[in-house]
């Protein structure tokens, strides 16, 4: 049915691989054509120009030659023939001028040496117009204790008044409203903070009074006072220091009065035991080449400033309002020639040595607390004196105000630095150090005719000085590093002033 048969194999071309191949040589390539062009730079035509400086291959050649025109102008020619007498002349004259010997000026931005923190009052000792009498820093260095009074024309006032104290640690601080107010039946005209118990001060009063106030009491803060007895003072307290006895850590309060007398008071629990006497007469005082005063009679010599020695226990500093400078001696067993008036002790005569004497009262005296024989006083005259204990004259005078000093004191931390409060209201801080002798930083707060009546620096916080004055304020500074600091040489440069011979 079926059958094997073999036909001639017919073949087909492909005609889409012929019109693929066709059609792919025929197209032109799928990329763009690049065109490209010429431009030109964009860079900043530059000109050459000639220096100012002389050719090498050139001999003599001038830097530069004046246009003749310019020289051709008369006005020019005028204003030259005019000026060059006068200005040769101011030349000559700067040449030969020493104004600006040591001064070297600075380039840097000027950094202030002094910033106001704080500028505490009390409402009611400014409405009564007081006057901030003393200040004293607590043995932490962060509370401050200022006494009101008021000085009119030389003469304390009887008035009542105040001592305030303001913590400035205290979270809440504010300016306007002390931590503590205390009324005092009459002016307070000295202070002075416990060396190690942060609670207790020691006050003077215009009544003669010495008072121990403690501040961790809630109710009664008076501690001990003197009274008005045969031992007491009995004219206007200048100055309270606290004292170390022979027991370690046990302190007594010495006082000293316009009187000329000066006593050593013990602290037993709540009262004030007198211990020693002393008392200044004019008959009994060392004379000196250089004390340039006379003796007349046995008249008491009114005591205004008192300084203790921090390097020996036995020596202690006065002033007078009669300008006597005098070093005292604690061991002095001398009997002072005065009238009994019924005290428990015998009163001694302490004088051992005459400084120069001041040209008016001395109303500060302060030891350095970085050389033995360095201290500095300041009074009506105007003028600091820095003092050896060595030598009757000073070693060095200073002119610091045109008025009156109220206070002078080293700083805790600079040897070659101190400040000293002016009845025209500025403190002038002065170093030592600098070549000049102007000072080295001044604060001017306050009002016009406002005194600055006392100062102190914080020897806990070195850079802290409070600021008292007549205005009812007391303001808290804060000192630069410059002020503050001590540099390499000052103990050195301290030695040297110490050791110059006054003239």
């Amino acid at each position: 049915m079926f059958s094997d048969d073999s036909v001639e194999s017919v073949s087909v071309p492909s005609l889409w691989k012929q019109s693929q191949h066709s059609e792919q040589d025929s197209k032109s390539c799928q990329t763009r054509q690049l065109h490209s062009a010429d431009a030109e730079a964009q860079s900043v035509i530059s000109s050459v120009s000639s220096t100012q400086t002389e050719s090498k291959d050139k001999d003599e050649q001038t830097l530069y030659e004046p246009n003749p025109k310019e020289l051709e102008k008369p006005e020019l020619k005028h204003f030259l023939d005019r000026v060059v007498e006068s200005v040769i002349r101011e030349i000559v004259k700067n040449a030969r001028s020493h104004a600006f010997d040591g001064f070297k000026v600075n380039w840097e931005d000027h950094n202030e040496l002094v910033s106001c923190l704080h500028c505490l009052e009390h409402p009611s000792a400014k409405e009564r117009d007081l006057h901030v009498t003393c200040v004293s820093w607590n043995c932490t260095g962060a509370v401050i204790s200022c006494g009101f009074g008021r000085i009119d024309n030389g003469d304390w006032s009887t008035e009542k008044s105040f001592v305030c104290t303001w913590n400035l640690n205290r979270k809440g601080l504010s300016p306007t409203h002390a931590d503590l107010v205390i009324e005092v039946p009459t002016a307070v005209t000295a202070l002075c903070c416990h060396p190690d118990q942060p609670a207790l001060i020691a006050g003077g009063l215009y009544s003669g009074e010495v008072v121990v106030w403690d501040t961790s009491r809630t109710q009664d803060t008076v501690l001990a006072q003197t009274g008005i007895s045969a031992d007491s003072h009995r004219e206007p307290i200048y100055k309270v220091s606290w004292v170390p006895l022979q027991k370690k850590g046990v302190f007594g309060i010495l006082s000293a009065c316009s009187g000329g007398r000066i006593l050593l008071w013990n602290l037993d629990q709540s009262s004030l035991i007198l211990s020693t006497g002393y008392a200044l007469v004019l008959q009994q005082v060392p004379h000196s080449s250089s004390a340039g005063f006379k003796t007349r009679g046995s008249s008491n010599i009114g005591v205004t400033a008192l300084a203790r020695s921090i390097w020996d226990s036995d020596t202690f500093l006065v002033g007078s309002e009669g300008g006597l400078l005098l070093r005292c001696s604690f061991s002095s067993q001398k009997m002072a020639v005065v009238p009994s008036e019924g005290q428990s002790v015998t009163l001694r005569a302490p004088a051992v040595f005459s400084f120069r004497k001041h040209n008016g009262p001395i109303h500060s005296i302060h030891c350095s607390p970085f050389h033995r024989n360095l201290f500095v006083s300041a009074g009506t005259d105007g003028l600091v004196h820095i003092q050896s204990l060595l030598q009757a004259n000073p070693v060095l005078s200073l002119r610091v105000s045109d008025s009156y000093i109220f206070q002078v004191q080293w700083s805790p931390s600079r040897p070659l630095v101190f400040a000293a409060a002016t009845s025209q209201g500025e403190v002038q801080i002065f170093d030592l150090g600098h070549e000049s002798l102007r000072p080295a930083a001044t604060i001017e707060k306050g009002h016009c005719g406002q005194a600055a009546t006392c100062l102190a620096f914080n020897s806990q916080n070195t850079h802290l000085l409070a600021v008292g004055k007549t205005d009812s304020t007391v303001s808290i500074w804060q000192l630069s590093g410059d002020l503050t600091e001590q540099g390499p040489r000052e103990i050195s440069q301290l030695d040297h002033i110490a050791g110059q011979v006054a003239e």
